[in-house]
């Protein structure tokens, strides 16, 4: 305890020092307490996380482009131990969306002058040409954003950040990061999923074989994985339907409780114009038909199996049933979709 106290302190005293050494734009001291945020980080106690995540959040716009991104995943840390994310949130996703900017900056830079394959932002080294080709703004904002999809995730976990952040703040980020995913060959896909969470949102379910309706919500669901297995434990579990019903540790690890558990898929997921709906993909792939998303649900055509979790594994996830449709609003909503067969 008197160790950890002394860590703790420290860590502190190193928040302390940055935050003056920020402000007062002293460069050599702004590098020893950035060191000092390192050295006793991993000594500190979620108290002193708490009261730290904001206070390094608040003046991120202060530090440095480059150091900024490790202050941002320092501050997701924070988040992850205990502070608040609404505080730390709209900053992050604000440096979030300025490194975006740059990102696809670079991008189009890159292409102009000579294209080729964008360098491994997460090489050891940058490519020699990088900072010439596209200039300095551009290649650390490409550099980085693999830094800032660390922190942003960690702000996205939260539900009130998520449903803070309005919809055409969303969209702008989604589409930014779609086009530099485009330009650049490159993959974030933590940071895509989590921008496509969805919230206290309706879904409308058709059981075709049985010719059955529900109504649910869903929220916090990272991927149709998860979604595959919340739907089989509320409607197979709940005896709505005939299957294979989820273990309770099955549908718990869906949930809210650590780690994954095998399990095996009961349906096939299909949208009312007979395509599939991965499981790779998000609940954000089930098409809205007068307004709510509308999943259709056959029996599956082979065995698929997978390991039951959260995509996201400090994201709380839900799906709860409202209501039981009436045979005939049932019956008029599957006349309207296609068939497996076509």
């Amino acid at each position: 305890m008197i160790f950890g106290n002394k860590g703790s302190e420290r860590f502190l005293d190193a928040v302390a020092g940055f935050e003056a050494a920020v402000r007062e734009r002293d460069t050599d001291r702004s590098q020893q307490y950035f060191q000092d945020l390192h050295r006793f980080f991993g000594k500190a106690g979620d108290q002193e996380f708490r009261q730290a995540g904001p206070r390094l959040a608040a003046i991120l716009d202060e530090v440095p482009p480059g150091p900024r991104a490790t202050v941002a995943v320092i501050v997701g840390a924070c988040v992850e131990r205990g502070a608040d994310a609404s505080a730390c949130g709209p900053r992050i996703l604000a440096g979030l969306a300025e490194t975006l900017d740059g990102a696809r900056e670079c991008c189009e830079r890159w292409a102009a002058t000579g294209g080729g394959d964008l360098p491994d932002p997460q090489a050891e080294e940058p490519h020699p040409d990088l900072f010439e080709r596209v200039g300095p703004d551009a290649a650390v904002a490409w550099l980085t954003l693999h830094q800032w999809e660390m922190a942003s995730v960690a702000m996205l976990n939260h539900a009130a950040v998520r449903t803070d952040l309005d919809a055409g703040t969303r969209a702008r980020l989604f589409r930014t990061l779609r086009s530099v995913e485009e330009a650049s060959g490159h993959d974030f896909k933590c940071l895509a999923y989590a921008l496509l969470v969805l919230d206290d949102e309706p879904l409308v379910v058709l059981h075709r074989p049985t010719g059955t309706g529900y109504a649910l919500r869903m929220t916090g669901i990272g991927d149709n994985f998860q979604l595959h297995t919340l739907l089989a434990d509320v409607l197979v579990g709940g005896g709505h339907v005939p299957g294979r019903a989820p273990s309770a540790e099955e549908a718990a690890v869906c949930r809210d409780q650590p780690g994954q558990v095998h399990t095996t898929g009961s349906f096939n997921l299909v949208t009312p114009t007979g395509e599939w709906v991965w499981n790779e993909g998000t609940p954000s792939d089930i098409p809205v038909v007068d307004g709510v998303r509308l999943l259709v649900l056959d029996p599956p055509p082979y065995e698929r199996s997978w390991p039951s979790g959260r995509f996201f594994p400090h994201m709380t996830g839900d799906l709860v049933l409202e209501r039981v449709l009436g045979p005939e609003e049932a019956g008029r909503l599957l006349a309207g979709c296609v068939t497996k067969d076509g």
